[in-house]
């Protein structure tokens, strides 16, 4: 759809609209601003990455980030909680659990697919005054000492069968990459191009799988010699029409992610559903109970990358644009949510103060506010991948202590319980609190 492609002005221009460029729009709408949103693929599309058939760990933070945004109570019905999460090795006799009442949350995480997430924020956008052009591509930024042109080509009505774009130029004040993997294109236009990039020789696997025991609301973390396998309590949608769909009313299904050598990845995904489901109890056991009737299984290639500086010159890149990391913590989504709510009170501050929501001084106010974060996340979750494959016996051992040693020492657990959750946040959004008060909305 194309909203208003006539309109050649904007406040904030979002390239994507995926999770986290959607994210962006509903956050930025309490200041009043105009908000052009530029996604590649036509929203509700079966083409549409962003709003697949993935599923999303959510942090309680994140949670606390929708319920400021007014979206939580929407995505609520069709979030599972992660009650606690139970980490071990395969073989090993190291093993810890964290349970969300040790540091007294609700919950630790909760478990939604992309899909439902997509729904309700688009279902919040498309109702709101946000300038929603998509399909489209953005061809190129030109900067200005007081804002950027964007130059945008996108099909109209009268030209959609014939595929043949038309061309528009918006003037916009900032330019906010939210494109996910998709932003390499841009980069070499207007972003920043210094990144660290490592290609894991590996990919994950999911599918939805049935077991025999009930999942409790407790998530699993099984690290083998080849990557983890992360199990989480799922419950499918009531309109999934798939053979899977008994599943719906019990709690005997989970979301499973097994990394898998690149090497391996073709020959799983060419099992049947028997032998995939054998593979997957040989190398997780039968903690979970005895696994059966696996979804149709994708599978993802994975890989870590950070640009240096997400700032340039009346731009920022956030979300997967500016930082991926390996899933193991399920941290990715989570990462580029709380960019979202950095970002979003800068700017809505700035909005509401009358000056420029795209100085030098708002954008690296953000990028130093981001950058010790992602960081350390991307740090952390490489080396849990690490030191878990690792085959050197003396790590091994100290390794199995370190979760003995977690197991049985609480404040230790507690500060890896508060890091995980993200309850260090120093955004307003983080702590659960609107940017606008309600006479102010």
């Amino acid at each position: 759809m194309v909203a208003n492609p006539d309109c050649c002005d904007t406040d904030v221009l979002i390239v994507g609209g995926g999770l986290v460029g959607a994210s962006l729009a509903a956050a930025l709408l309490p200041g009043k601003l105009r908000i052009t949103l530029v996604e590649a693929v036509e929203f509700n599309s079966p083409n549409q990455i962003s709003f697949d058939a993935r599923t999303i760990a959510l942090t309680d933070n994140a949670r606390l980030i929708f319920s400021a945004l007014d979206l939580w109570e929407k995505i609520a019905p069709s979030a599972v909680p992660i009650n606690d999460i139970h980490i071990s090795a395969r073989g090993q006799f190291g093993m810890t659990h964290l349970r969300a009442s040790d540091i007294g949350r609700p919950a630790l995480g909760y478990v939604v697919g992309s899909r439902r997430l997509g729904e309700v924020l688009y279902g919040r956008i498309a109702n709101s005054d946000v300038q929603i052009i998509s399909p489209a591509t953005v061809l190129n930024v030109e900067k200005k000492d007081n804002g950027n042109i964007v130059t945008v080509d996108f099909p109209t009505d009268d030209n959609a069968k014939t595929k043949s774009p038309q061309t528009i130029k918006i003037n916009s004040k900032l330019v906010v990459v939210a494109a996910g993997s998709s932003a390499d294109k841009l980069t070499t236009n207007f972003s920043p191009t210094q990144t660290t990039n490592y290609t894991y020789p590996h990919s994950a696997i999911l599918s939805i799988v049935q077991t025999d025991k009930p999942h409790n609301y407790r998530a699993f973390e099984r690290f083998t010699e080849h990557g983890p396998i992360a199990l989480l309590p799922y419950k499918l949608p009531s309109n999934n029409s798939n053979h899977n769909s008994i599943q719906y009313a019990s709690q005997n299904c989970y979301a499973a992610v097994w990394t898998t050598p690149s090497s391996e990845v073709e020959n799983r995904l060419a099992l049947t559903d028997a032998e995939f489901c054998a593979q997957l109890q040989h190398w997780f056991g039968n903690r979970a109970g005895r696994f059966s009737r696996p979804s149709p299984r994708q599978s993802y290639p994975l890989y870590r990358t950070r640009l240096k500086n997400p700032v340039i010159r009346r731009s920022v890149t956030i979300g997967n644009a500016a930082h991926t990391v390996h899933p193991v913590a399920g941290q990715g989504f989570n990462l580029g949510l709380r960019d979202v709510a950095v970002l979003a009170e800068l700017i809505y501050q700035a909005a509401q103060r009358g000056e420029d929501v795209a100085s030098p001084t708002l954008l690296n106010e953000y990028a130093n506010k981001r950058r010790m974060e992602t960081k350390m996340v991307g740090i952390f979750t490489d080396g849990l991948i690490n030191l878990f494959t690792t085959q050197f016996p003396a790590v091994k051992l100290l390794r199995n202590l370190g979760l003995v040693g977690v197991e049985l020492c609480t404040p230790i657990k507690r500060l890896l319980l508060r890091r995980t959750v993200g309850l260090a946040s120093s955004s307003q959004l983080g702590r659960g609190l609107p940017l606008a008060a309600d006479g102010d909305k």
